[in-house]
């Protein structure tokens, strides 16, 4: 059994599903675009950098959560679905994802992104784990902040290795582990992995996966 991992983010998706939701909420009325626009960007700007501060953009990302209830806030992922993350699944992905499914190896999509905003998106895309990023929940209702490590740049290893223990496996029960990522946010993943794939990398990830060898694809 192979374990094949997926990036989200411009990586399955034609678009960034943490930019997008937030997008969403602004059009919808529910946060000031005067305030949050700008803030969106600049976070988006600092993520493709390399100099992201996680955990303020957790709390920017995280705190409209916990300003609804749940039942509003999954009526608007519905339509956030429809409207931002069908259009942005293109076939040569839906098909990759399937391909490694229909094999049977144990899949995940592991993602810096909300398990709220991405839990639908990986099952539109029929996978059957989830490695995210988790909102902390007291009874029910989110809360606004970030339960355990943020599933980003080193704790993305984390995070992975937590969840493979708790199915009692380790890195090496598995002959090839891949990782399919666009970003060199993504680098100490693609290293823990035999198979580290580039998929239409931003410009620092193509340098070194070139200098490295790695395979490099674009699903278009």
């Amino acid at each position: 059994m192979e374990l094949v991992l997926f990036d989200l983010d411009n990586t399955l998706l034609d678009g960034d599903s943490d930019y997008e939701w937030a997008q969403f909420l602004i059009e919808q009325g529910v946060l000031e675009r005067a305030t949050y626009e700008q803030r969106n960007q600049d976070f988006f700007d600092q993520y493709k950098a390399g100099r992201l501060d996680i955990y303020a953009f957790l709390d920017f990302q995280l705190a409209p959560l916990a300003q609804y209830p749940r039942a509003q806030l999954d009526a608007w992922h519905r339509l956030f679905m429809a409207q931002k993350i069908l259009p942005i699944i293109s076939a040569a992905a839906r098909r990759l994802v399937s391909r490694s499914v229909r094999d049977a190896h144990l899949c995940a999509i592991v993602t810096a992104t909300n398990s709220f905003v991405t839990a639908p998106i990986a099952r539109e895309f029929g996978v059957p784990h989830l490695v995210a990023t988790e909102p902390e929940q007291i009874d029910g209702r989110f809360t606004g902040k970030v339960s355990g490590t943020p599933c980003f740049r080193e704790g993305k290893v984390t995070r992975v290795e937590q969840w493979l223990a708790a199915q009692g496996r380790r890195w090496d029960d598995f002959a090839e582990t891949r990782f399919y990522s666009d970003s060199h946010n993504d680098l100490p993943l693609l290293e823990r992995v035999t198979h580290p794939v580039a998929v239409r990398p931003d410009h620092p990830l193509k340098k070194a996966a070139l200098a490295r060898g790695w395979e490099v694809i674009a699903l278009d």
